[in-house]
This record gives structure tokens, C-alpha cells and sequence, in this order.
């Protein structure tokens, strides 16, 4: 059995041994149509169960799209820019993924459960197969959506890193599955699609953009701080985007994932926080697979009036 990190209730790290052995790297299950994580579908009925509170705020978004990012920024909201209560724990654990499910743990399920309100959760799951409690109970939803080419890259990368994924292969063929929506969470231009059309129907659902929030966090932490109704004072924006920059949570153990089970994240291998830019693609895409990208992409999001910025 090996050493394993996790935090304490103060946020202050700890090494225990396994109490079992490190999971495989199996193959995707389909649920519902969606391929998932092996572990997390096999989990998925409680996951369908889930009982959400009317002042949740659920986090949704494709995976490695801006979770964190916008994760933090709601703690600050949420805190009031204290960074101490911000700092309690490790991200996954103040922002409760409902999704997630590994032997032997508790599930992201159930951590949301024990959790007090008002609660921030966040999930990868698409539309179709979120909880119905979320709608029964007309919570709010911020959701986050990245261009296409940089969440291949920085998805191929967190593959490598994250031990619940099958294995990636090299980038060419993890840019064939990822074209063909044969990634976890499925097909990215279904997910970005669907939950557009459902928020141009539902007001509770506030469509974010990660290009913008990295362009102009002010302007897009007052439309966040808007949504919730939070009241929002230049010394409270001053902090939250001070303490969001990329290069204080790339710092920072309680965000960029250093502290978290090493099956979901191992960072002994890379990064979970690698770059935060928009455009890191050119510097993986070929000419030839840019222009592949390039014809399929207008294929499948033909119809679409979603538009992404690829550069910075």
C-alpha cells in the first residue's frame, strides 16, 4: 500500500496509507448515451439521486474549461474575499463535484450531502443527464465554456495526469477520440451546444465564456456577482481577482490540486494547473490536423450561434 494525500478540516496536508490499491486505468462506460469515468458511472444511480437545495449554485462545464477558476472566484464572493475561510481546504472539497466516485472513498455525492447551505457544487455532466432535482428545485447554474482546440490539449494533458482515465495514447490519437466525442463526458460540441440552447431558454442559467474571464476577470466577476445578486464593492472585486490570478492559484495547494487524491489528479507527473492562456493549441496542432479540426468543427457546429476565440 502507498502514502496518500488529504487534507484535514483546517486545510493543513496529510499523508495516510492507501487503504487499497491504486485503481486501473479501464475503459469508459456509456450511461444514458455519454461515455463516463469507469468509477463514476458505475456510481452514476446515486448521482441521479441527488437531492439539490433550492440556494445551491451549481458550476457546469465541459472538463478543463475554467472549473477552478470560476470556483474560486464564487469562494471569494461567497466569503466576502476572506482568503483564510478560502483556504479551509482543497478546492474539490470546498466545491463539492457530484460526480465523482472513487473505491474505496467518499463520493462527490455524498461530500455535497454533509455539506452545509448555501452550497457550491459543480459537475461535467451534460445537459440531459444532470439531476432532476436541479431543475425541480430551479437552482442557479453558471456555466463555462472553452474553445474546442485549447480543452483538446489541456484535456490530452490531464489524461495523462489523472489516473480514473483510460490511457490517452499519444496526442493524435487522443485528438481522434476527442473529434469523435469518444473522451469522458462525451462529445465536447454536443455539451457546449446543449446546455446553450437550454440556457437561452432559462434565465436561472448565466453562459460563460473562460477566453472571457481570462480577458477581463473585473467585467466578468461583476456579471457573476450580478447573477447571484451579490452586492459587489471595489475593495471585494480587488481581491477576488488578486487572489484568482493564475499565478497565485497555480501557487496555491488548496486550488491547484497538489493536495487531492493522486488517482484523480497525480501531479507528480505534470501539472493540474499547466498554463491558463488562450491558444497553447498551436503549439501541439499540426498544419494538417488544424486543418482537419478546422473541417469537422464547422460540420458539427453548423447551425450553432456559439462562437469561441482560439487566440489570445
Amino acid at each position: 500500500m502507498g502514502q496518500i494525500m488529504s487534507t484535514n478540516a483546517n486545510g493543513s496536508l496529510l499523508l495516510r496509507m492507501a487503504s487499497q490499491p491504486l485503481v486501473d486505468r479501464l475503459e469508459l462506460k456509456i450511461i444514458h448515451g455519454v461515455p463516463l469515468i469507469h468509477y463514476f458511472a458505475n456510481n452514476f444511480a446515486e448521482v441521479e439521486r441527488f437531492q439539490a437545495r433550492p440556494d445551491d449554485l451549481l458550476v457546469s462545464t465541459y472538463s478543463k474549461s475554467g472549473t477552478t477558476l470560476l470556483s474560486e472566484i464564487l469562494e471569494m464572493l461567497y466569503h466576502d474575499g476572506d482568503t483564510e475561510k478560502c483556504g479551509r481546504d482543497v478546492i474539490v472539497k470546498r466545491v463539492p463535484f457530484i460526480d465523482l466516485a472513487i473505491p474505496g472513498e467518499e463520493t462527490g455525492a455524498q461530500l455535497a450531502a454533509r455539506t452545509p447551505s448555501p452550497r457550491i457544487l459543480k459537475t461535467h455532466l451534460p445537459v440531459q443527464i444532470l439531476p432532476k432535482s436541479f431543475w425541480e428545485k430551479n437552482c442557479k447554474i453558471i456555466y463555462v465554456a472553452r474553445n474546442a482546440k485549447d480543452v483538446a490539449v489541456s484535456f490530452f494533458h490531464f489524461y495523462l495526469i489523472s489516473k480514473v482515465h483510460p490511457e490517452p495514447g499519444t496526442w493524435q490519437e487522443f485528438l481522434d477520440k476527442f473529434m469523435a466525442g469518444k473522451v469522458s463526458y462525451g462529445s465536447w460540441y454536443n455539451h457546449v451546444t446543449d446546455w446553450w440552447e437550454k440556457a437561452q431558454k432559462n434565465p436561472r442559467i448565466l453562459y460563460m465564456f473562460y477566453e472571457d474571464m481570462l480577458k477581463d476577470r473585473r467585467r466578468e466577476i461583476r456579471k457573476v456577482a450580478t447573477f447571484l445578486g451579490k452586492d459587489l464593492d471595489d475593495e471585494l472585486l480587488e481581491k477576488t481577482v488578486s487572489h484568482t490570478s493564475f499565478k497565485k492559484m497555480k501557487a496555491n495547494p488548496m486550488s491547484n490540486y497538489d493536495g487531492v487524491h493522486p488517482i484523480i489528479v497525480d501531479t507528480s507527473i505534470g501539472p493540474f494547473m499547466r498554463k491558463g492562456v488562450t491558444g497553447d493549441w498551436k503549439n501541439y496542432f499540426t498544419v494538417a490536423q488544424n486543418e482537419r479540426f478546422d473541417e469537422d468543427y464547422a460540420r458539427q457546429m453548423s447551425g450553432s450561434t456559439l462562437h469561441f476565440c482560439t487566440e489570445a
